[in-house]
Order: C-alpha cells, then structure tokens, then sequence
C-alpha cells in the first residue's frame, strides 16, 4: 500500500496559549496600529482579537454602495506605510480594506490575530493583577489590555414605533444586505449623515420611489476627488520621500480646517461656501429652504458630496422632513397623519458613539462596567486611560474624535504612548499601572473648557458628539498636533505604580527599538 493510499493527516495547529502579555481587542485602523508597534517593539507575546471573519474593522464592515472615506488617501493611512498606489485623492472602501489587510499581513500581526473570537467580557484580577478575558473561543488572562473597537463599530437603530411589526426589508447600512434587490422598489431611507449621502445617489437611480427622512439637514462642501495618475503613483513608488511631502503638506492643510471649528466666531466663512455649494446643485428653493441647516456648520458633521444634493431633485425622490410618528406593517406614518408605502427601510443613523457597547464588557477589580462608572458621561486621561482600570489602555477613546483631519493620527499617537507605558513599567519591574482619578479629573476639566466657543457648543445644534447631559464628550477641542505633542511622553506622575507581587512571574522585556 503507497503513501498515497493513506495521505497524511493535516498538521495540527500548536494550542494557543491562554496567557499572553497583551490583548488588543480590535483590527481595524487603531488595533493593527498598536499590534505592529508592539512588533516593532520587540514585543511578540500578544493576540489580537477579531469577532469578524477578516482584518479591517469598521472599512470591512461598511461596504454599502458608494462607501468611501471623507479624510484624503495620502493622510489616512499610517505614517509608517504608506500606500503609492491609490487610485483617488479620496479612496473606497474596497482599496482602504484591502490596503490594511495588506499592512497586517506584511508587517507580521496576521499570525497574531484570532478571528472570529469576540471579547465578551473582561475583569480586572486584583490578587493577580491580570485581565481574567472571556473570548468566543474560550478564556484568556493577560497582563494588559487595549481596547481597539473603534467608535464606529456597533450600528445604532432609532427605537421607531411600531419597527418591530414591519412586514418589508431593513437593514443598516453598517449591514447593507446586498442580497436584497432595491430595483423598483419603494425605499424609505432614515437618517441624512455620513453614510446616507454617499448611498442615496447609488441607489436612487434603482428604485421606484426614494423617500428621504430627513430631521435636520447637514452642511455640505464640495467633494474636491480626482483620479491619481499613473505617473503620480510611478513617482511615489519611485520616490516615497515624494508622498512623504504630499502627506505633510495636506496634514498641515487639514490642520487649517479646526480653525473655524475651534473659534465659532469663523464658522460663517464655512457656511458660505456651503451655500454656495447648496444654490448651484439644488435649483428650487423650496427644496433648497428644506436641506438648509439652521446651526453653524461643523456643530454637526460637515459632509462633503457632490451627487447627493442633486441626486434629491430627481422625479422618484421625496425629501421628508416631518418626523416619524410609527411604522405599519407596509408602510411608514409621519406625524402629519401622511402614510407613505414602503418596501424597503435602510437606516443610516449612525453608530453608538457616546454609549459605546465594549464599556458594558468591561470591569474593574470590584466588578463594576465601565459603562457603570460613565453613566454620567465618558472620560478618560489624555482619551486613552480610566481610573479604576488598571493596564486598560482605549485606542480612539473619549475627546479623540476629530471634526477635520484623520482619525489615523491619533490612533497612532496613543498607540505610541501605551509603548511608553510598557516600557516604563517594564524598566521599574511595576506590574500594573493606573490613572489617578485627580490627574483623569484635571485633564477632563481642561478639555471641557477647552470645548467652550468652539462650534460643538456654541453652534446652535444637538448632535451625536454631545451625550445625554450636552458634554462633547468624542471630540479633541484643538489641533491634532497638540493631542500628538501631548501624548509623546508618558506622564508617570499621573498613575499609580503597583509592585511586582511576589509570586508573579517576569514579564517579556520590550525592547528600546525605534518605530518608523
């Protein structure tokens, strides 16, 4: 009998350890940017976990049609890898999960990823100064834990009336069912953010009828995207120091764009040319006076489109700017008595930003959520530690949010600072670390007066960077080179340093390298 008669058993893949150094629960922008500087630290003992099939977080999730980013290519992406081959100054979605897939797999985090494996709780073990994790696979202990889910992971759908009894089809567009077929069908779409106006002009040349739910109309600017050339691309592949420049210079361009976001005094040069914008792509001012916002621009997310509002004027689109009063079994009722018939409700209504769901899952040696001790509002110190959480570090955590440049930027700049961390508990054999509350306190009191005259509290608007008790509670109040500046060093008098316990055994050294 050969060989080929009993082919040999498939390699058993090694067990996987159920103690590891570092957990970093997320691979999307932020999570990938922790997991290689820990990489490029030395560092080899963590996992990254991933409750979804593949790498990518929010760009593999969203994929409905027309899902691009807002931020220009060349500055969202990271610093130390930049991606010559683009194929427009504002990238789809498809090239922007392609292209961190690629950057998973070639800077060596893939092999620690673990998909399909959902964090669905973690405590903190005072006794043994470890994070006791409950995973999709099974429990895990680690000595740190980054939190990397991202404030744009878990779909928000408004609690309507009467939803639940709805006989037709309805999705998320964070969940865009593209087995479903809109061709002549009658679509209700809810919500007029982000999301909304880059799939509206997909689909509306698709449907029978498209009904737009508006509740307030946002400020729209022009989307200024052009195809990248060949020969762009050939110089930045030849020349990276090229791309380097382009990125530095649209970096301090963007910059320029907090200004009238920080001092509400220059919104007005804003909402001029959004006006502009509005009288040459909507010709009727009936519907103009409907999509023409009552609050500064920027209070709200300023979008930029340049199909969206035309894409309103057309025959088979409604703009609805009555609130809905409940939903029937085919149709939708606004508060005006009108019933109009629908087959289809696509929500673009944002995430679960201010009440993010990983707080629910998340506790402290005595055993309280971290959504427990937010219930009066999200804080953390310098956005990426909580008093009472010990070896807890957040990636895009509260006031991290930026209204005008990449997000990307911040991730990477707390990402550099929990390295500073590690490395400073490493060289002083401290076991755990964690933010005193008055150095939480202080830093909170600043951004808080901080966000005083700046467009998110002085714009005239309630949007989803405020929580329930009107604190701007997302968003960085300055320039994203402070927060950056800021968070360079790690800040040792801020924490308390708990010893190594006697029984613990030596953790892994990170070493003193030097990231790109």
């Amino acid at each position: 009998m050969t060989t080929l008669d009993h082919p040999p058993a498939p390699a058993v893949a090694p067990p996987r350890p159920a103690e590891v150094d570092v957990v970093i629960v997320g691979s999307g922008f932020s999570g990938l940017a922790m997991a290689v500087r820990l990489l490029r630290e030395g560092s080899r003992d963590f996992v990254v976990l991933e409750r979804g099939g593949d790498v990518g977080g929010t760009w593999r999730d969203n994929s409905y049609p027309g899902c691009a980013c807002d931020v220009p290519s060349h500055l969202y992406s990271f610093s130390f890898a930049p991606n010559p081959e683009w194929s427009s100054t504002f990238s789809p979605q498809a090239e922007i999960h392609a292209y961190l897939r690629r950057v998973a797999e070639e800077q060596g985090v893939l092999p620690h990823v673990r998909l399909h494996c959902e964090m669905r709780e973690a405590a903190w073990d005072e006794g043994a100064q470890r994070w006791r994790i409950e995973t999709a696979q099974g429990p895990l202990s680690a000595r740190v834990l980054v939190a990397a889910a991202g404030p744009l992971s878990e779909p928000s759908i408004p609690g309507l009336p009467g939803l639940d009894r709805f006989q037709g089809t309805t999705f998320h567009s964070a969940t865009w069912d593209h087995g479903h077929d809109l061709a002549g069908e009658r679509v209700a779409v809810v919500g007029t953010g982000a999301s909304a106006i880059q799939f509206v002009p997909r689909i509306q040349p698709r449907v029978g009828s498209l009904h737009i739910f508006q509740r307030t109309p946002p400020w729209i600017m022009p989307r200024p995207a052009r195809p990248i050339t060949g020969l762009e691309r050939s110089v930045y592949r030849r020349l990276p120091a090229a791309q380097r420049s382009m990125r530095s210079a649209i970096y301090w361009g963007r910059e320029l764009y907090a200004l009238p976001l920080v001092r509400a005094r220059l919104a007005p040069v804003v909402e001029a040319v959004a006006r502009m914008h509005l009288r040459r792509q909507v010709p009727d001012p009936e519907l103009r006076a409907r999509l023409t916002p009552d609050y500064a621009p920027g209070c709200k997310r300023i979008l930029i489109s340049d199909d969206y509002l035309p894409a309103l004027s057309r025959d088979n689109v409604e703009v609805v700017t009555d609130g809905i009063a409940e939903v029937r079994e085919r149709s939708i009722v606004t508060r005006d008595g009108r019933e109009r018939q629908v087959d289809t409700i696509i929500f673009g209504t944002g995430f679960h930003v201010t009440d993010v769901r990983i707080a629910t899952r998340l506790r402290d040696g005595d055993g309280r959520s971290l959504a427990e001790v937010w219930a009066g509002g999200m804080a953390a110190h310098r956005g990426t530690t909580v008093a009472g959480f010990p070896n807890l570090f957040l990636l895009l955590g509260p006031n991290t949010g930026l209204g005008h440049t990449s997000v990307v930027l911040m991730a990477e700049a707390q990402a550099g600072y929990v390295i500073e961390a590690l490395r400073h508990m490493r060289a002083r054999s401290v076991e755990a670390i964690a933010v005193r509350p008055a150095a939480q306190a202080v830093f909170n009191d600043r951004v808080q007066r901080a966000m005083a005259g700046t467009v998110w509290t002085a714009g005239g608007c309630a949007s989803w960077y405020l929580d329930g008790n009107g604190r701007n509670t997302t968003l960085w109040p300055d320039f994203s080179f402070r927060f950056r500046r800021l968070l360079r060093r790690f800040d040792a008098g801020s924490y308390e340093q708990l010893p190594v316990p006697p029984a613990t055994e030596a953790v892994p050294a990170i070493t003193e390298g030097v990231a790109a």
